[in-house]
């Protein structure tokens, strides 16, 4: 798959750009500020329909506009060449246009873009709550297997119901609220058992493939596996319906559910330490970046073809011999480079862009 064109109209700090792209390295060079991150997060945007950054709707739409409008062509291995077109609203009211045929369900897009981002925060997946873990494990989970998404969605869905009948009760438990919590309770217990499997089915894939890339960047022996993985909430072995109805006292006088999918996390070692606070900085940054090649490979290996590569600034924050590995260990495939400076000789980049005050130039 390749990302062919894109046009940029009142996104970010760009009245009207557009830019064509080869299927090689494209190396996007530019100072702080000028508008190079802006420009991978439209692409970004177009395979999850949200920034990588985290940030809202409004964020991405130029001061003084009303509507942001991102346009791209791509072509797939088999040929196909389709047109995608998303209109940004402040209003809210988002849309999305497959060869000019509106999406039923915007989330009918997934799976027609697929890219791996790296960027400097990616450091938070080992040093963060466990909610960017969550959020990572379930994004990868989507772009594996687009159908999925529909399950996180559900669980999402009770969950703000379960929630809001909670703080409903003001922390009494009556018999109008036990009746309704029942309903609830269940439909929790089936829905987040089975996004709980897929994880877990998830994870036993990546896990091989994450201490693979972080034994490559780490420069480490082959033999060596100093990375783990562990997913194993209590509420799995126990099960969820029970523990649901176990936490029922405590969690109408809290007013929220505190127990569930919800509140996972994904436990990362590294020589059977934790990460997080037994790691250095370079092997916590070593970790991140071996959990999105990791997903990056793994894509590659399910779907057959390498989603779009975006390194976002990331290889500033490496030395010279994590760049070079980095670069050295991915599989073949488009990829843009941002950088604010010189590139790595090991980048060899195709085509160099040129961005200053929101305006694109082509080498």
């Amino acid at each position: 798959m390749i990302i062919q064109h894109l046009e940029l109209t009142d996104f970010r700090n760009y009245a009207s750009a557009q830019i064509t792209l080869t299927d090689g390295v494209t190396a996007v060079i530019g100072d702080n500020g000028q508008g190079k991150t802006n420009l991978v997060e439209a692409l970004s945007y177009l395979a999850t329909l949200k920034s990588f950054r985290g940030v809202p709707t409004e964020a991405m739409i130029r001061t003084g506009a009303n509507s942001a409008v991102i346009r791209a062509t791509i072509t797939h291995s088999d040929g196909r060449e389709v047109l995608i077109e998303a209109e940004l609203s402040r209003t809210g009211r988002n849309k999305v246009l497959v060869n000019k045929q509106k999406l039923a369900k915007t989330r009918d897009l997934l799976g027609v873009v697929r890219t791996t981002v790296f960027s400097p925060q990616d450091l938070n997946l080992v040093q963060d709550a466990p909610s960017v873990r969550r959020d990572f494990l379930d994004d990868a989970l989507v772009a594996l297997w687009p159908k999925q998404d529909a399950l996180c969605t559900e669980v999402e869905r009770v969950l703000k119901q379960r929630n809001a009948l909670l703080k409903q009760s003001g922390g009494r438990l009556s018999s109008d609220i036990a009746t309704t919590l029942d309903v609830w309770d269940e439909k929790l217990a089936t829905h987040g058992t089975q996004l709980g499997n897929v994880r877990t089915q998830l994870l036993e894939l990546l896990l091989p493939q994450v201490q693979a890339a972080y034994v490559e960047l780490a420069e480490l022996e082959e033999d060596q596996t100093p990375v783990g993985m562990l997913y194993a909430p209590e509420w799995r072995t126990k099960g969820l319906a029970h523990c649901l109805i176990e936490c029922r006292n405590d969690d109408v006088r809290r007013g929220s559910s505190t127990v569930g999918p919800h509140r996972d996390d994904i436990e990362l070692s590294i020589n059977g330490l934790p990460a997080r606070t037994h790691s250095s900085q370079g092997e916590q940054r070593t970790l991140a970046l071996a959990l999105r090649l990791a997903v990056h490979r793994l894509i590659t290996t399910e779907i057959g073809s390498p989603p779009v590569l975006i390194l976002d600034d990331v290889l500033s924050e490496l030395d010279p011999y994590r760049s070079a590995a980095l670069l050295r260990h991915f599989p073949l495939g488009q990829v843009l480079i941002t950088s604010a400076g010189v590139l790595p000789k090991t980048a060899h980049p195709d085509t160099l862009v040129h961005i200053a005050g929101g305006t694109i130039r082509e080498d």
